[in-house]
């Protein structure tokens, strides 16, 4: 079942803490230089986040700042944010320089698709959401309040309801990746899945509702691509389908192999008993 020529040479609890502490320390150097370069152009970002509200503003009306200190930590906390947000893909890399040695071969050619994908389908809900969402929720608000109000939003609270929604549609397309790796660990299967379907599609709009302002039509734009890209999930996982291993459902093998690299640091058992599934 396992390649001996595959075997990583034991490594020391301090040889793992002190390459755990590296890597931490290379994520959080690459999320510090993204800021320090962001920072400086921090208030034309916050002019191009905000443009979709903007833009469907009525004549006269602006945005403003209700906080003392709004003017300098609302373009600091989204400079921050956006560094974090530029700096998944090193984030991620590290986390999986971790992890990778304790996998095969095998595993590393198919995980390294998954994380690309991953990174990738997280940019494009946030795309998805400046693009599409924004416009359609943004002029559905300013449309439905009396006409005695006038719209002036406050610049920290419409901050926080973009980042909010930035991570919700980030976080929605990564149905596909959930759908193949639960697939493809053995987890459940394609057919399972289908079968599941109607639960799934009520979930999607669940999420959407607990995620997304208390409208219909942002709720639904969340939840239809969640489910488009479930659908898109269990067609890939149904041509890539489960691995062949002597276990019959979660490979246990692999999960506790690369598992054995975290337990070696917070002395906590991490073992996977295919009984269990």
């Amino acid at each position: 079942m396992s390649d001996p020529s595959d075997q990583d040479p034991p490594m020391s609890l301090v040889a793992h803490l002190t390459e755990l502490r590296d890597r931490l320390l290379r994520a959080v150097l690459a999320v510090l230089i993204g800021f320090i370069v962001l920072f400086p152009f921090a208030n034309e970002i916050y002019g191009v986040v905000s443009a979709p509200l903007r833009e469907l503003m009525p004549e006269g009306s602006t945005m403003i700042a209700t906080g003392v200190a709004s003017p300098f930590l609302t373009p600091f906390k989204l400079s921050l944010v956006l560094a974090i947000f530029m700096a998944i893909p090193v984030i991620l890399y590290q986390i999986w320089g971790f992890v990778a040695p304790g996998l095969y071969q095998k595993e590393k050619r198919i995980a390294m698709p998954l994380l690309a994908s991953s990174v990738l389908l997280f940019y494009a809900g946030a795309l998805f959401a400046y693009f599409v969402v924004f416009p359609l929720i943004f002029a559905f608000f300013t449309s439905v309040g009396p006409e005695s109000v006038q719209v002036m939003t406050d610049i920290n609270s419409y901050l926080d309801f973009v980042l909010k929604l930035f991570l919700a549609f980030g976080i929605a397309f990564e149905m596909p990746i959930a759908a193949v790796i639960l697939i493809w660990t053995g987890v459940t299967t394609a057919e399972a899945l289908s079968q599941k379907r109607p639960y799934i599609i009520v979930g999607c709009f669940v999420f959407g509702m607990l995620l997304t302002p208390p409208d219909v039509i942002s709720q639904s734009l969340l939840a239809i691509p969640m489910w488009l890209l479930f659908e898109i999930g269990v067609f890939f996982g149904r041509l890539l389908g489960p691995p062949r291993t002597e276990c019959t459902g979660l490979t246990t093998w692999r999960l506790n192999r690369a598992f054995r690299r975290i337990e070696a640091i917070f002395f906590f058992p991490l073992r996977v008993d295919c009984n269990l599934f």
